[in-house]
C-alpha cells in the first residue's frame, strides 16, 4: 500500500520549495505531475553541479515525477491546465501574486471545474502585503527571518547558509499544510488556498526570539559556535586534527562532561545549575573541554564520551557520510537506477513507517519525458499533441 496513492499532485513550481513539497508527497506514493515550461525547463535542471551534461539536483529534486512541459500563458497551454487540474487533488505553484490570475487560471476558476482542488501558493512574501510583488528566494528569507544576523562570529559579518537552508524548512511547511488541507477536505467536501511565505517557516524555527524581545527587548546576537542556551557547546579540534562537537542541552550530559574532563569542581558552581547561566561562563568551561580533547585523538575521546554517555559527534564532509554506519543501518542513502545517468545516489525518504514505508522509484527524468503519456491521459490524440508541441505549447 502507498499511504498517498490516491492523491494526484500537479506540481507547477521551481526552485526549490515547492517542488521538494511535492517531492515528499511523491515519496509515499502520490502521483505527481512535474509541469516545466517547454522552453526553459526548471531552473533547478542547471543549479549546481552537473555530470555529462545532466544536473544532479535535478535527479533528487525531481524523484518519483512524471514530467510534461507545458506553457500556462497560451489559450491551448491553459486548457492543458484545466484538464490537468480537473481530477487534480492538489496544485503547487509559486509565481508571483497574481500570474495565475493573468493567465485566467485564478483559484476560483479552478474550484468550478474541481472544488476540491487544494492550491498550495509558494511565494517568497506571500500573497498580500508590501513587498508580495517582489522575487524572492530562500536567501532573502534566511535575511529577513534573523538567522544571518545571529549566524557567525561575534566579531565578524552576517552570515548566510551555503545551502537551500529557508527553502528546505518551507518545503516541510508546505507538505504539512497541504496534508492538513487535505484532512480538511475530508470535512467540507472542499479545497483552499494554502499561502505559504518562505519568510516565515524559517521565522518559526529560530526559536522565542519574538516571544524574548517582546518580553525582555533582547536582541540575539551572533555568539558562532557557542549557544546562548547552554555551555559547553562548540566544535574542539582533537589530537589528531579532527573536529568535534559537544552539546550539553540537558543539565545531567553538562555534568557528565565536566566530570569527564577532570573538572568536577565545575558542577558546583552556583552559576553551572542552568544552562543559560552556564553560558556565561563559556569560556572556562571551552578551555576545560577543549583543552582536554586536544590532548587526544577522536576516536579515544568519542569512545570516552560514549562510555560517560555524554553528547558528542564528528565534524562529518560529504566523504565521511558515504561510510558512517549510522546512516548504513538507517539506510539514509539510496542508488537509484537512471537510464541517463545508469545510477544515482541520494538521500532517501526522509523518515520511516512501519507498515506503509515510503519509496523512491524513479530519479528526475528529462524535460517532457512523459508528456504524450500524461496528454494522452487527458484525451488529447497524438495529432492533438503533435499540434501543441509544434506551437511549442508543451514539450
Amino acid at each position: 500500500m502507498k499511504p498517498l496513492g490516491n492523491l494526484r499532485v500537479i506540481d507547477a513550481a521551481t526552485l526549490f520549495a515547492g517542488p521538494m513539497a511535492a517531492t515528499y508527497l511523491g515519496d509515499f506514493g502520490a502521483d505527481v505531475i512535474k509541469v516545466e515550461h517547454p522552453r526553459r525547463g526548471d531552473p533547478s535542471r542547471g543549479h549546481g553541479q552537473a555530470k555529462d551534461g545532466v544536473g544532479l539536483w535535478w535527479k533528487l529534486l525531481s524523484r518519483n515525477k512524471r514530467t510534461t512541459a507545458v506553457d500556462f500563458s497560451t489559450a491551448d497551454g491553459q486548457e492543458v491546465a484545466l484538464r490537468l487540474l480537473a481530477d487534480a487533488d492538489v496544485l503547487i505553484e509559486n509565481f508571483r501574486p497574481g500570474t495565475l490570475e493573468r493567465w485566467n487560471l485564478a483559484p476560483e476558476r479552478l474550484w468550478e471545474a474541481n472544488p476540491r482542488l487544494v492550491i498550495a501558493r509558494v511565494t517568497g512574501f506571500g500573497q498580500t502585503g508590501p513587498m508580495s510583488g517582489r522575487p524572492g528566494f530562500g536567501t532573502l528569507a534566511e535575511a529577513m527571518s534573523g538567522f544571518a544576523a545571529i549566524t557567525g562570529e561575534p566579531d565578524g559579518p552576517p552570515t548566510l547558509p551555503p545551502l537551500a537552508l529557508a527553502d528546505g524548512i518551507a518545503a516541510l511547511a508546505v507538505a504539512y499544510a497541504v496534508m492538513v488541507a487535505l484532512r480538511a477536505r475530508e470535512e467540507t467536501g472542499r479545497g483552499q488556498v494554502v499561502d505559504l511565505a518562505i519568510i516565515e517557516p524559517i521565522l518559526t524555527v529560530l526559536g522565542p526570539q519574538i516571544t524574548a524581545f517582546h518580553a525582555l527587548g533582547t536582541v540575539p546576537e551572533r555568539t558562532g559556535n557557542r549557544s546562548s542556551s547552554n555551555a559547553p557547546r562548540n566544535t574542539y579540534r582533537t589530537r589528531d586534527g579532527r573536529w568535534l562537537a559537544v552539546s550539553t542541552s540537558a543539565q545531567t550530559i553538562a555534568e557528565r562532561v565536566v566530570r569527564l574532563v577532570g573538572r568536577p569542581d565545575l558542577a558546583d558552581r552556583p552559576w553551572f545549575a542552568s544552562g543559560r547561566t552556564r553560558a556565561e561562563h563559556a569560556d572556562e568551561l571551552d578551555a576545560a573541554v577543549g583543552g582536554w580533547i586536544a590532548e587526544r585523538d577522536a576516536d579515544e575521546v568519542i569512545a570516552a564520551f560514549e562510555e560517560a554517555q555524554a553528547a558528542i559527534a564528528p565534524i562529518y564532509d560529504v566523504r565521511d557520510i558515504a561510510v558512517d554506519p549510522q546512516y548504513a543501518a538507517l539506510g539514509s542513502i539510496v542508488h537509484v537506477p537512471d537510464d541517463e545517468l545508469g545510477s544515482v545516489a541520494m538521500q532517501n525518504v526522509a523518515f520511516r513507517l512501519s507498515e506503509t514505508p515510503g519509496e523512491i522509484r524513479w530519479a528526475g527524468p528529462p524535460l517532457g519525458a512523459h508528456s504524450d503519456e500524461i496528454l494522452g491521459e487527458l484525451g488529447y490524440t497524438a495529432a492533438d499533441i503533435g499540434r501543441l508541441r509544434a506551437a511549442g505549447v508543451v514539450a
